[in-house]
């Protein structure tokens, strides 16, 4: 580390370009795009941003620095938010080192007034793009230091970025994107769910008017936090904005003794200048090569089946025993218990907490069924929820006081379930002890690791809240199990997808993206989910033709087109199925394998398709191969179909092109249907005219398979 401070720190990757500003008394992002030349210096762009003030204004204004500070003269919103019993809230740090190693950027300030120092450490990925950025606070004083807020580095967003896409949900439908105009305030997002949440996914894009999906500047952000957060973007009095992430605290959660040191989650972000598909590139990309845990990033993500809308509490080993017998028929490559098969669980209204295998469903216990899965060359895996207690239960009955509460209020109970603290060490010790005991005694090789509520009473015994700390320990007793067991992979699910952010994934190996199996509801969610998360951490199932969730009726060649671009699986009652069903769902898992590694392994694309349709495709890394899927959700609105226009391709190539989907498509008179198939289009036709479309019956899907043409 140098005393030595530079005006101007600059890191590059493959596309990108990050320079900070360390002139002033605080560090702060002086730029933030695509790559600049060595033509370019940061001398040339602090010229380039020489502003003027109008009158009755500060001479200069407060910089957006990495963590904004009142002290200066910010006007907005502090980066670092903290008191000592009131006092020394007021922040001014002044830079004391900067090092800058392998591409990553440490810079340590102090403030004697409030006596802390701040660490704030920025990173870009070279082949990727992402940025990582932390902000690490230490209490360099001798009295308690109370944190209200400490947020990862503040991004200055362009002038020209005018358009905010933030996510909106609910149960049963995630990932809604939510588009406004920038304007003159705050737009905030706050989650105080005690978990990533379905109705305020901690991400957000900020891009310019004419951004789409191929072509246009963005910025996506995302914070990699599984707990309470807070999201914020400004737009100043100057016309300056910027974009803070954080995490949210409740009074008095967080405070530091003297030496104590507390770290943001990490911000990551990427900046584009060719639409949203390509922020999902450089998101993907670093979660494959950064996030996905070494045990899976080169395995084949076997098809799944799952029992729980086939069965739900109605166990029987018998029925259990057929259900693995048609999974293995039709193709799927590991069987997943849900719930239901532990003590005194007949409903969600018991049980929670006891996690013994039910010995009157199971006499011989879970052996038996495992070894029946087994010889069907299928994996086994088991649901759990270890988070959560039922009072109708053997564990709560003799530890009520090992739930989360905010007494004297009475206990708010979800889904019959009250909150386990998972801060109290004879918490951890108990649930580790349990799920230990089942990975050693049963060959089980995957968790689905569920959270069905909300921490509303986020309160100790003791009457402090622990939010933060109910987080962290979560992320404890995963990485101890994962440690302990280090084959067994793990689901993070919460009521579908209400914990799904890159904090877990360093934990997990799958996120189960929503608890609706409607495909027409799932082109969406999947969409949103997209944006961020590559497709095989995706769990998509075929659901039954009657949607449990909806209650909408889907055809299974609908059904099969949608979940076979993700991490594919089967939820449905495989008993009642008739002959033709059967077929259809085995020549889909079939085609699914045949294109898993492009699927998992691509490069992810979504087309720009109007209202009522939906168009996305996965290309090969080299750009030989791809498969694009079409759907049309409702009724044609003209006399001729739509037209597809590819993205993605190389215009240079020609392309074989092939319906793979549904097996047999069909139209009743003429049309392209009859003529595309096997034909040969360049890949600038493909582009730039597209493929003209049969006419179509909402809720229709139609796949492509395009390969490139080898030249003789």
């Amino acid at each position: 580390m140098t005393n030595s401070v530079e005006s101007f720190y600059t890191l590059h990757s493959r596309h990108c370009s990050l320079v900070i500003d360390c002139r002033g008394n605080a560090p702060a992002i002086l730029y933030w795009g695509s790559r600049l030349s060595e033509a370019t210096s940061p001398d040339m762009l602090s010229l380039l941003a020489t502003r003027q003030e109008l009158q009755a204004c500060q001479a200069q204004e407060a910089l957006i620095a990495l963590s904004p500070e009142a002290a200066a003269g910010f006007m907005g919103s502090p980066g670092v938010q903290m008191h000592r019993s009131g006092r020394q809230w007021a922040i001014y740090a002044k830079t004391k080192s900067v090092n800058l190693v392998d591409n990553q950027l440490t810079i340590i300030s102090q403030c004697h007034g409030a006596e802390i120092q701040l660490t704030h450490c920025l990173a870009l990925h070279e082949s990727t793009d992402v940025l990582t950025a932390t902000t690490e606070i230490t209490n360099n004083g001798s009295s308690a230091l109370w944190l209200d807020r400490c947020d990862a580095p503040c991004i200055p967003v362009p002038m020209h970025y005018n358009k905010i896409q933030g996510f909106t949900g609910r149960w049963a439908n995630e990932f809604q994107p939510v588009s406004i105009d920038r304007f003159p305030g705050a737009y905030v997002r706050e989650n105080r769910s005690g978990r990533t949440s379905h109705d305020s996914f901690p991400g957000i894009v900020v891009h310019t008017e004419d951004t789409n999906e191929s072509s246009g500047s963005a910025y996506g952000l995302h914070l990699g936090w599984s707990g309470n957060h807070q999201l914020r973007i400004e737009e100043q009095h100057t016309g300056q904005a910027y974009a803070q992430l954080g995490e949210l605290f409740f009074p008095g959660e967080m405070s530091l003794e003297p030496g104590e040191k507390y770290c943001s989650p990490t911000l990551y972000g990427t900046s584009t200048d060719h639409g949203f598909s390509a922020i999902s590139e450089s998101f993907h990309g670093y979660v494959r090569a950064s996030l996905t845990d070494k045990r899976v990033r080169n395995k084949v993500r076997p098809v799944h089946f799952n029992t729980w809308e086939a069965v739900y509490f109605d166990l029987s080993y018998d029925r259990l025993c057929e259900l693995a017998d048609v999974a293995a028929e039709v193709g799927a490559e590991r069987f997943v218990l849900d719930d239901g098969w532990f003590k005194n669980r007949k409903s969600d209204k018991a049980g929670l907490g006891d996690w013994f295998v039910d010995n009157s469903v199971f006499v011989d216990g879970l052996g038996p069924l495992i070894d029946h899965v087994k010889a069907k060359n299928m994996e086994f895996g088991l649901w759990v929820e270890p988070e959560m207690v039922n009072p109708d239960s053997d564990l709560y009955r003799a530890h009520p006081d090992w739930v989360l509460n905010a007494d004297p209020a009475p206990l708010i109970l979800s889904r019959n379930q009250l909150v386990l603290d998972l801060t109290r060490t004879e918490v951890q010790t108990y649930l580790f002890e349990r799920l230990d005991t089942l990975l050693t005694e049963y060959s089980i090789n995957y968790l689905k690791w569920d959270m069905n509520r909300a921490v509303y009473q986020p309160n100790n015994q003791s009457g402090r809240a622990v939010g933060h700390h109910q987080t962290n320990a979560l992320y404890t007793l995963l990485a101890r199990l994962r440690t302990a067991h280090p084959t067994v992979e793990i689901e993070s699910c919460s009521s579908g997808g209400g914990r799904a952010d890159f904090g877990i994934l360093a934990f997990t190996d799958r996120i189960w993206t929503s608890d609706s199996n409607d495909a027409l509801d799932r082109l969406a969610i999947q969409k949103g989910f997209s944006l961020f998360f590559p497709p095989e951490i995706m769990g998509a199932h075929v659901g039954p033709a009657i949607c449990h969730a909806t209650g909408r009726v889907l055809n299974m060649d609908m059904r099969v087109g949608v979940a076979m671009f993700g991490h594919m699986g089967i939820e449905a009652n495989l008993l009642d199925i008739n002959d033709e069903q059967k077929q259809t769902l085995k020549a889909g898992l079939a085609l699914h394998k045949q294109h898993r590694k492009l699927l998992h392994g691509g490069r992810s694309v979504r087309l720009n398709t109007p209202h009522g349709q939906s168009g996305f495709g996965v290309i090969a890394t080299d750009g030989g191969e791809a498969i694009f899927s079409y759907a049309q959700l409702d009724t044609l609105s003209h006399s001729v179909g739509a037209r597809l226009r590819f993205s993605g391709l190389d215009e240079d190539s020609r392309y074989e092109v092939k319906i793979i989907w549904p097996l047999k498509p069909t139209s009743y008179s003429t049309s392209i249907l009859e003529v595309i198939d096997e034909s040969v289009i360049s890949g600038d036709g493909l582009i730039n005219v597209g493929i003209q479309l049969p006419i179509m019956l909402p809720a229709s899907v139609l796949i492509f398979h395009l390969s490139r043409v080898i030249e003789s």
